[in-house]
């Protein structure tokens, strides 16, 4: 295990690696196809190829890392890929229920305007905040499984 880096600006591949304890060369070992120079290039100055990132994910335990390349550095993920935060159980659920609650609310309001098949002017403004709500409970559903993947990855919790 080398010394840890005293750079300021590391990317999530540089401090996801240096996390996991391993140098470039240790890493580069671990995943059998990726060398230490390239480890170095995607930590300074290229991005990743997808399939590097899964190799990365894996051997650094750390499936953030496919999140954050899909929602900063893919030109689709860009678009529809949103960011998820990785956060700790109790705060996703209680997130989550908050969402629910506030769905459960809004179910009615959707009915009436999904009944005639037509959105209206005047029911642009509760749509718009029914869709924010379910984009909500869409992003903590993201992260309960982020904050899953993460536990299956580190061991904390079993696959099956």
């Amino acid at each position: 295990m080398g010394n840890r880096s005293v750079k300021e600006d590391k990317n999530i591949y540089f401090t996801s690696r240096e996390a996991a304890g391993l140098t470039r060369e240790a890493a580069s070992e671990k995943m059998g196809c990726i060398s230490a120079d390239r480890i170095y290039k995607i930590e300074t100055k290229s991005a990743p190829h997808p399939d590097e990132v899964l190799l990365m994910a894996e051997c650094y335990k750390n499936p953030a890392i496919c999140n954050y390349y899909c929602s900063h550095e893919c030109e689709i993920g860009q678009k529809y890929v949103p960011e998820v935060e990785v956060k700790d159980l109790p705060h996703i659920t209680l997130e989550m229920l908050a969402t629910l609650n506030q769905v459960s609310k809004s179910k009615d309001r959707l009915i009436e305007i999904s009944a005639d098949g037509k959105l209206t002017e005047d029911e642009m403004p509760d749509f718009t905040e029914i869709q924010d709500s379910l984009n909500k409970l869409s992003l903590a559903i993201d992260s309960l499984k982020l904050w899953v993947n993460n536990a299956i990855a580190t061991g904390e919790i079993n696959k099956e």
